[in-house]
This record gives C-alpha cells, structure tokens and sequence, in this order.
C-alpha cells in the first residue's frame, strides 16, 4: 500500500515538472512560446505595427486631459516639506515612489501625473492627483502607499 501510494505521488510531480513551456516577448513585439523540449514556435506570425501619431494630437490630448481635472493654465504643484520627504526616504515613501504607483495603477507616465493637494505628516498622508485626465486620491500610512477607499 505504501509502495503504490509513493509511486503514485511520484507520477504526479514528475507529470507536473514536465509541463514547463514559457512565453516570451521578442523585441519586435512577436511573442514566442518555448517549449521544455527546447523546441520553439511562434504564437503572433506578424510583427505588430506601430501606429505612428501626429505630435498636434498628442498635445490636443494632454491638455483635454488636464482640463479634465479643470486645472489652472498656469497652475504649479505643492511644494512639499523636504524633511517629512528624507525621512521618508529611507521607507520608499517619498514623492517619487507615492506617483509611480498612482501611474502604475492609471497605466500612464509618472509626468503625466500631477499632485493637487496633500496633508502630510511623518506617519501618514492623504493626497490628490490628476492622473490620466482624472482626480485620485490616495493615502500613505507608513510606507505603505493605497488608494484612498480601499481596504486591501
């Protein structure tokens, strides 16, 4: 009984070590799969078309996107207290990091994202963003940097 039972745990984690195939992204943009028995094949045929852009449309965009958050023409952000900010340094709470994450989560650059307000303290903050054409808020407790209304 113990011999059929080792033999057939024995068969699943070999089943399951066998079944290693990866995909990968080439740097024109195709995506390959590699197989575990060092073959390969690719999954896209065509090589994907970039689609090139006016420079005239681009700026139309960005600047309905920061009406959106009906921003000033000349509007600047808050300057924030430079010793809250080296403490924060150390945590990887900083400025910096808090608008990465808001550009990770509104899937653009950090420069397109632009603080409103803040309340900061050392051990937590609360601030608003205009990211994506569209107001954020988002709060610090820490160095844990979420969006504000969310639990987990």
């Amino acid at each position: 009984m113990k011999i059929s039972i080792a033999f057939v745990c024995l068969f699943v984690v070999t089943f399951g070590f066998s079944q290693n195939n990866y995909i990968v992204k080439t740097e024109d943009g195709r995506r390959v799969l590699l197989k575990a028995d060092y073959t390969w094949e690719y999954i896209d045929l065509e090589v994907p078309v970039k689609k090139e852009t006016d420079t005239t449309l681009v700026a139309e965009s960005e600047s309905k996107k920061i009406n959106n958050c009906n921003l000033a023409e000349d509007f600047t952000e808050p300057k924030l207290n430079s010793k809250i900010q080296a403490q924060l340094k150390k945590g990887r709470a900083t400025m910096k990091h808090v608008k990465a994450k808001v550009a990770k989560d509104h899937n653009c650059e950090v420069e397109d994202v632009i603080l409103l307000t803040y309340k900061e303290q050392k051990e937590k903050g609360n601030y608003t963003f205009c990211a994506n054409g569209t107001k954020v808020a988002y709060k610090r407790m820490g160095n844990s940097i979420i969006k504000k209304g969310k639990l987990f």
